[in-house]
């Protein structure tokens, strides 16, 4: 097949299924539970602010999420075909990226089996389309991971740079993924002569640096703290005495109850005063009140840290959702799905690529190790549940991929002799 040909095969795989979705769910895209960064979008787009309420700005969510949504909004408009419809084209851009890594790292077979496969994950097709920002998430880890193998194949000052920006745009759209530049540095600097190793890991950093800090800096001047985010309240939420049970019930960390006498989050701040009783919010005070909380957490409970730890790494990398249902309009076919059909396309691609592995490219094998670990070290911090490692999971169908296709070719040779055989 023509590299023209199998473009199209991985556009319309990744875009067909997520059309449907897009039918079946048109009345939920942007009635259920939505992102925050949707209340960011359309306040900024009524208002010209960046937060709940217009003339509060705010920095208690990532921002890259709900610029997506504001220039949506501000184009077109707030509705769920608009929403639907760019999700669906940012999921085919991802699609074409693997598709690309494919090419560097293997066949055009293995590549295109390896893009279909992973687009076709049951958990993205039905999540791409919802107003989550691990859509986005997907596709800047695909796009780092391409910058990351070109640069390696060039060992060029501009990949470095690039994968640096890149970094940084996707840490706007995903905190955990602060400190990744680092780890991206050193991959990058992997096997060159020291002065050629510093300089693209100093460009790789300082470049995401770059692509952080306006926002860094807006915050400072108009939130007042220099920070990515002002919700330190979830990292709280992930870390206290109660998270452990609340996540070994099916629950997720939003039912940890609240501390007593804690001081209003800026989302609660804004549905008072929406509903008739002004609040008022410090919000890089309240920061540090629950970062506060969470290192006295970890000093004074290392045990329970090291539990829960433990029981996000297993929740990030288990094939079943380990947090019940809290849609009441899920039908039957979505709850099969969710119960059936995904965790056994997760242990297939476990297994297979496992397999692969042994087979990979190492350069590609150390970048994949690499950032799989990290999102498992993120997990140990923060939380683990399925969407955090689903942005990833490409990089494990592109170890896939080859064995995949080895078994089907196999099969296919079995079948053609057998009628000879006769």
């Amino acid at each position: 097949m023509s590299l023209r040909g199998a473009t199209v095969v991985v556009a319309l795989a990744a875009a067909l299924p997520r059309l449907g979705v897009v039918l079946h769910e048109r009345e939920a895209i942007l009635s259920g539970l939505t992102e925050k960064s949707d209340r960011f979008a359309v306040t900024l787009v009524e208002s010209g602010t960046l937060g709940f309420l217009p003339g509060r700005p705010s920095a208690y969510t990532q921002p890259l999420y709900a610029w997506f949504l504001s220039a949506l909004y501000w184009a077109l408009e707030r509705h769920w075909l608009v929403v639907g419809g760019a999700q669906i084209l940012v999921a085919v851009a991802t699609a074409l990226i693997v598709h690309r890594i494919g090419l560097l790292i293997g066949t055009p077979r293995t590549a295109l089996a390896a893009a279909v496969i992973a687009t076709l994950e049951p958990f993205h097709l039905w999540h791409d389309v919802h107003t989550n920002r691990e859509v986005l998430d997907g596709l800047l880890a695909a796009a780092i991971a391409y910058a990351v193998l070109w640069t390696l194949r060039r060992r060029s000052l501009a990949g470095a740079l690039a994968t640096g920006l890149l970094a940084g745009v996707a840490i706007l759209g995903n905190a955990r993924l602060t400190v990744l530049p680092i780890l991206l540095a050193v991959v990058v600097a992997w096997g060159l002569p020291w002065r050629r190793a510093l300089a693209h890991g100093a460009v790789l950093v300082v470049a995401a640096a770059v692509a952080v800090t306006p926002w860094v800096v807006r915050n400072a001047v108009v939130v007042g703290c220099a920070t990515i985010t002002t919700d330190a309240r979830a990292l709280w939420k992930a870390n206290n005495e109660n998270t452990y049970g609340i996540l070994a019930r099916g629950l997720w960390i939003d039912n940890v109850p609240e501390p007593p006498n804690g001081p209003p989050w800026p989302e609660l701040a804004a549905d008072r005063t929406l509903a008739g009783t002004p609040t008022e919010v410090d919000e890089c005070a309240q920061a540090r009140y629950y970062r506060g909380l969470v290192t006295d957490f970890w000093r004074d409970h290392p045990g329970e840290k090291a539990k829960l730890a433990a029981q996000a790494m297993g929740m990030l990398w288990s094939p079943q959702f380990t947090t019940e249902v809290q849609d009441p309009d899920m039908g039957s076919a979505a709850r099969f799905a969710r119960s059936v059909v995904q965790p056994a396309w997760v242990i297939a691609i476990y297994v297979l690529a496992l397999m692969g592995a042994f087979r990979a490219r190492r350069q590609f094998l150390v970048l994949a190790v690499s950032l799989l670990a990290y999102q498992t070290a993120a997990a140990a911090i923060f939380a683990g549940t399925v969407r955090y490692r689903a942005p990833w999971d490409f990089l494990l169908v592109l170890l896939a991929a080859p064995v995949i296709v080895a078994v089907l070719d196999r099969i296919r040779r079995r079948s053609r002799r057998e009628p000879g055989m006769a």
